[in-house]
């Protein structure tokens, strides 16, 4: 148990990802320790989401260990449902389920999963709803909402598992301009009460204010990392220049 307690919140050693002849990513090692918040960029198609999505299972890597708080992911469903109670995840596309209300698709996971008794789980599900500034949305449907209001119920729905570790994946890329400020706020405030974070984003200004490392990919590699301010003004692969200066505009 004692390693358990002290090992980083995300370890990575060696991880390859492949569909078929594809190979999309390439020895991966990363390490997240708890409360840091990592920011992921790099062009379409570099594997950043991939890359998010083998951390809980949601694509199977082919080597390589991927450790969460402690726990191997492995073939064992234990450690997997393990993994995806420690990991929450918020997707592009919200995700959430259409035919249920708010509150419905927040109290689901944990009435289901965690046994949690429906009294409580609403009760947390409201207080969660209102620390992402929708507690008013939580008897109507996702298609009621606007974007940025369904992204904050899917970010609210991923506290409510009461996760060690929030993944985002690409979370203001599917909104209205309009929009992102008010879901990176949330995000923001995550950061600031030391939520170990894992963001694949575009979102340069958030990288600047939250980041502790900025992780840059390209071809399913990390080919650099840093703390923000040195990623920024002093990036050393080409590369990495070359994508900061078409996101920064310079």
């Amino acid at each position: 148990m004692e390693a358990t307690m002290s090992a980083p919140a995300i370890r990575i050693s060696g991880m390859n990802k492949l569909y078929g002849q594809f190979h999309a990513l390439h020895d991966i090692d990363l390490t997240v320790e708890r409360g840091e918040k990592v920011v992921i960029c790099g062009p379409s198609g570099s594997g950043k989401s991939t890359l998010i999505r083998c951390i809980n299972r949601l694509e199977e890597h082919q080597s390589g260990t991927i450790e969460v708080m402690g726990t191997c992911l492995d073939d064992n469903v234990d450690h997997i449902d393990e993994i995806r109670r420690e990991a929450g995840m918020v997707f592009q596309n919200f995700n959430l389920f259409p035919h249920m209300s708010v509150l419905d698709n927040c109290t689901l996971a944990p009435v289901l999963a965690r046994k949690t008794p429906r009294a409580d789980a609403e009760a947390t599900a409201l207080r969660y709803l209102a620390r992402v500034k929708i507690p008013e949305q939580a008897h109507k449907f996702p298609g009621e909402l606007s974007g940025g209001q369904q992204q904050r119920v899917a970010i609210a729905r991923a506290l409510c598992m009461n996760p060690k570790i929030m993944l985002f994946d690409e979370p203001t890329s599917a909104l209205d301009p309009e929009m992102i400020s008010e879901v990176l706020d949330v995000m923001v405030g995550l950061a600031r009460e030391g939520m170990t974070m894992v963001c694949v984003t575009h979102e340069m200004g958030f990288a600047r204010q939250i980041a502790d490392r900025v992780i840059f990919m390209a071809d399913g590699r990390i080919v650099e990392q840093a703390p923000p301010e040195d990623f920024f003004n002093n990036p050393q692969n080409d590369r990495t220049r070359a994508f900061i200066g078409q996101v920064m505009g310079h």
